[in-house]
């Protein structure tokens, strides 16, 4: 399965990736329903979203100032989470949130819905910080 999500950041790419690097900031990014926000290292943290099970988040890869990718751990919902971070200008980017999981369909056809709107919020807060 694959979502997306695309926003526009006041900030240049370097700020952004430097913001999405800290696993402090994901907090801000977390829509109301977030029952749980953790921090378990400088690379994870998990969090609990209103009927879902926790997931914990690690970083899996990055390229400077271009993209992050943060991964699940742990076999209950095996996914990714990238972010694609495309410099506008000095003062603005453009940020293309993308997950993709592995589910099987009926699993899929049950959490379409609250992940789509799980990435579009995060990336309306993200498009606010």
């Amino acid at each position: 399965m694959q979502l997306e999500s695309q926003t526009n950041v006041s900030k240049s790419s370097e700020k952004v990736f430097d913001f999405l690097m800290k696993v402090e900031n994901y907090e801000k990014l977390m829509p109301e329903s977030n029952q749980r926000f953790e921090i378990l290292n400088a690379d994870s943290f998990l969090f609990q979203l209103s009927g879902m099970p926790e997931i914990q988040l690690e970083i899996k890869d990055s390229e400077p100032h271009k993209k992050v990718i943060r991964g699940s751990l742990g076999g209950k919902l095996p996914f990714t989470l990238t972010a694609n971070i495309q410099e506008i200008s000095e003062n603005e980017s453009e940020v293309q949130l993308l997950f993709e999981g592995s589910f099987n369909s009926m699993m899929g056809m049950m959490i379409k819905k609250p992940i789509q709107k799980f990435i579009n919020t995060l990336s309306e807060n993200l498009g606010n910080i």
